[in-house]
């Protein structure tokens, strides 16, 4: 067996390439590739369009979840707001009865005091 020279293997590398080229050329002058990659792309671009339109169907079912939770969130503040104000007017009328009753009290004893003081007034002139 002998070892091949220089110029031998440059020229089986020459035709290694030549091969591998028309190989490459074969293939991609196929009819039945070129039917393939578009049956592809058009694969590819079908779900790439269906995941637009579950993308946007998406979003818009966000946009109407924070609508609806926005219009909850006004109500739940509106509700809170009026029993807010019922319960001040509760108390408002509570203490506005508690200063009358308290002031009929005063006056009520302020009474009893001025009775009790006429009447040691009217023992004192009459002791004289």
């Amino acid at each position: 067996m002998r070892t091949p020279s220089f110029a031998e293997r440059l020229s089986m590398a020459n035709a290694a390439k030549k091969a591998q080229l028309e190989r490459a050329k074969r293939i991609a002058e196929d009819p039945e590739r070129a039917k393939r990659l578009k049956a592809r792309e058009e694969t590819i671009a079908d779900r790439n369009r269906r995941i637009a339109e579950q993308e946007a169907a998406r979003r818009a079912a966000e946009e109407r979840e924070a609508a609806e939770l926005a219009t909850r969130q006004a109500a739940e503040a509106a509700a809170r707001e009026a029993e807010r104000q019922a319960r001040e007017e509760v108390q408002a009328r509570r203490l506005a009865e508690h200063m009358k009753r308290e002031a009929a009290e005063a006056a009520e004893r302020e009474a009893i005091l001025a009775a009790r003081r006429e009447g040691r007034k009217k023992k004192k002139r009459r002791g004289r």
